[in-house]
C-alpha cells in the first residue's frame, strides 16, 4: 500500500515507518490522514508486533507542521489541522503493539509530539528536541501539553513549552524524555533490537499490558487495580496463555498465535 509522505517496510514481526517529506519531514493533512490508515492496517496485520518510527535521512526526525499553513490566520484550516494531528497521533498511541520512535535528528513541534505518542523513544546523540509553538503564538495541540509532563514532570514540561527551551539527547535521557541514547546513525538499529525483544513476548499479553499501563494516566489506582486482575484472568481464554506456560515448562520457544 502507498501512503502520503510515509514509507512502510516490514521485517519479520516489525514494521518500520519512515517519515518522508524532505527536507524536514513536515506533516500535511494528507500524511496525517494516512498515518491513521497505516496504523489501522498494521492493527489488522496479526503478524506485526512492533512499529518503529524514524525520519528518512540523517538530519530530521520531523520538524512538525509547515507553518505556512497557518500564516493567513484561517481558523477553519487551523481547526481541521488540529483535529487531524490529534486523531493521527491518538491512533499511533493506540497501536495494539509496541511503538518505538528512533529519533535520528531534529524532533520539533509536531515531530516531537509524534515521538511522544510512541511507547518508547531512542535518540541519536546529535538529536535536538523542542516544542517551540508558543514562540510563534501557537501551542502544541497533538498531545504535547499532556504527554510531555507525564514523562518528564511539570517543571521540565514548562521549560520546554513555556520557555521554548530546546534540549539535546543527553538532557532528554536525563529527564526521562527518551529511554536510550545511541551514536549518530544508530537509532534504527537499536530500535530494531528492542523490537526483536518485543517479538519474544506474547502479543496478546503485550496489548493488554499496554492498555493497563496507559490507563494509569486517567484512572485512580484503586479503580484500575481490580481491572488489572480481571484482565489477568481474561488471558486464560487465549491460546497464547496456554502456549506460553507450556513452552516454558517444556523448555522450548513459544510459537505465538496472537490470540
Amino acid at each position: 500500500m502507498s501512503y502520503t509522505n510515509l514509507k512502510l517496510e516490514k521485517r519479520g514481526h516489525t514494521a518500520i515507518l519512515f517519515l518522508s517529506n524532505p527536507p524536514a519531514h513536515t506533516w500535511t493533512a494528507e500524511s496525517l490522514a494516512d498515518l491513521r490508515r497505516l496504523v489501522a492496517d498494521l492493527n489488522a496485520d496479526r503478524e506485526i508486533y512492533a512499529l518503529v518510527v524514524t525520519g528518512e535521512g540523517a538530519k530530521f526526525f520531523s520538524a512538525g507542521a509547515d507553518l505556512k499553513l497557518f500564516a493567513d490566520g484561517d481558523k477553519a484550516r487551523a481547526r481541521d489541522m488540529a483535529r487531524r494531528f490529534g486523531e493521527a497521533f491518538e491512533a499511533l498511541s493506540d497501536f495494539r503493539g509496541v511503538s518505538i520512535a528512533a529519533i535520528n535528528g531534529y524532533a520539533m513541534g509536531g515531530g516531537l509530539e509524534a515521538a511522544l505518542a510512541c511507547d518508547l523513544r531512542i535518540a541519536e546523540e546529535h538529536a535536538q528536541m523542542a516544542l517551540p509553538e508558543a514562540t510563534v503564538g501557537l501551542l502544541p495541540c497533538a498531545g504535547g501539553t499532556q504527554n510531555l509532563p507525564w514523562l518528564v514532570g511539570e517543571g521540565w514540561a514548562k521549560r520546554l513549552i513555556l520557555c521554548g527551551e530546546r534540549i539535546d539527547a543527553a538532557t532528554a535521557l536525563r529527564i526521562g524524555l527518551v529511554e536510550q541514547v545511541v551514536p549518530s546513525g544508530g537509532a534504527l538499529e537499536a530500535a530494531l533490537k528492542l523490537a526483536e525483544q518485543v517479538s519474544k513476548q506474547s502479543p496478546t499479553s503485550v496489548a493488554v499490558c499496554k492498555t493497563l499501563i496507559q490507563g494509569a494516566r486517567g484512572n485512580p489506582l484503586r479503580q484500575i487495580l481490580p481491572v488489572e486482575r480481571e484482565r489477568f484472568v481474561d488471558l486464560f481464554d487465549t491460546q497464547d496463555q496456554k502456549e506460553g506456560v507450556n513452552a516454558f515448562l517444556e523448555k522450548r520457544k513459544p510459537e505465538w498465535r496472537n490470540g
